[in-house]
Parts: structure tokens; C-alpha cells; sequence
């Protein structure tokens, strides 16, 4: 994870001595490095969640090293013994792809958290989260683009975007002000920055957002 900006690079094997995949690479890739070696991996290539600069800073250092090539949108592929399926998921960013490893790990990239959402179109979001993740068993790991591990057993139950997406909880009706502008409060969330999220609709137009927590004014 790197320490501002709280992104994470992952690093995926089947097996000791087998191949391997890089999942962004916002990080500081040392430690992914590190850990090829000391597996014996062989990397096959670089899953790009999306192309935000805290995801991609050391994307063609990697890509130079190992000699592969980038994966950036949906598809299906085998790397050794792994199948991966990468599903388009926009909402935070229109070229989001999450990357499904068999039955056993999902890499959300920045559009679930644990506790929160990724900001942008509110309906784009929902619809990521809901068709695409939360159709998925609730035991799957969830590696997300920044911060905590989650699973998606855990934000099904307790993520209060999701709970509120799902009907187990009402949207919210505290007023509020967004960038100077009257809003009502639909669902306020934790968030890995510890500034929170929010889902607000705007009086003067009626649109919705997802935005950091920063921005609200209760």
C-alpha cells in the first residue's frame, strides 16, 4: 500500500514456482518483487483495475522487467493454473474492470471498499457493486483498490451503501450542504481515508452524487 495515497499493488500466484499476475501498481512494487523471487513465480502479466495515476505509476517498470503486457479490460484468461475473469464495473471511472479469480478472490479496484463505495455516478456505481459483486459468493475475498481486505459476506451485511441498495435500510433525510449547495443526506459510510462518503441528492436539480465526506457539510 503505498503510505499517501493508500492504494495497493497486488500480487497473485497459484503456486510456488508458477505463474503469476500483478493487479495495479500504485504501490511501492519492492515488495511484489521481493516475493516473486522468493516463490520462484514467473510473472504472466500486469490486470489493470483502472488507469488512475495511484494505480498505475510504476505500471511500465514492471511491464519493462518481466517483459508483459497490460490487461486492462473485460475478458477471460488462464495464468497457469488460474482462471481469471475480468468484468467491467464503471461508476468511479468509465474504464473499471474487477478481476475475478475463480471462486476465491475478487480485486475490486476503487469501486467497493470495505464500508464505502467508490465515488462518482451514484447509478453506474450501483450497479457495479450490485449485479456484478454482490452476485458473488459471500466467503469471496475482496481486495480492494486502497486500504482493508473485506469479504463480500461482510459488505453485504454491513456496508451501509449496500444495505441500503438492498432495502434493509431506509435512504437517509439529514439536510446537509455540498459544495455550497442544499442536499439531503441519502447514506454516510466510513471510507479508507477516514474522511467518509456520502450519497447526497441536490435540491436545485435533483441529482444524486457520491462524494467524499470532506465535502459535506452537516
Amino acid at each position: 500500500m503505498h503510505p499517501g495515497w493508500l492504494s495497493n499493488a497486488y500480487l497473485v500466484a497459484d503456486e510456488e514456482g508458477g505463474a503469476a499476475v500483478f493487479v495495479d501498481s500504485g504501490a511501492e512494487v519492492g515488495p511484489l518483487v521481493t516475493a516473486v523471487e522468493r516463490w520462484g513465480a514467473t510473472p504472466a502479466a500486469i490486470l489493470r483495475t483502472h488507469s488512475h495515476h495511484d494505480h498505475v505509476v510504476n505500471e511500465d517498470y514492471l511491464a519493462g522487467r518481466y517483459r508483459i503486457e497490460v490487461v486492462a479490460e473485460p475478458g477471460e484468461w488462464d495464468f497457469g493454473t488460474m482462471h481469471v475473469r475480468g468484468v467491467a464495473t464503471p461508476g468511479h471511472s468509465d474504464d473499471m474492470v474487477a478481476f475475478v479469480f475463480g471462486d476465491e478472490l475478487v480485486l475490486t479496484g476503487d469501486t467497493l471498499f470495505k464500508d464505502a463505495v467508490g465515488g462518482g455516478d451514484p447509478e453506474l456505481v450501483r450497479r457495479s457493486v450490485m449485479d456484478s459483486f454482490m452476485t458473488l459468493p459471500d466467503e469471496m475475498r475482496v481486495l480492494p483498490g486502497h486500504t482493508d481486505e473485506t469479504t463480500i459476506g461482510r459488505e453485504r451485511g454491513r456496508n451501509p451503501f449496500v444495505r441500503v441498495w438492498t432495502g434493509a435500510e431506509p435512504e437517509g433525510s439529514e439536510r446537509v450542504r455540498v459544495g455550497g449547495r442544499d442536499a439531503t443526506l441519502l447514506v454516510w459510510s466510513p471510507d479508507y481515508d477516514g474522511k467518509g462518503k456520502a450519497w447526497v441528492r441536490f435540491d436545485d436539480d435533483g441529482d444524486d452524487a457520491i462524494v467524499g465526506g470532506s465535502r459535506v457539510e452537516r
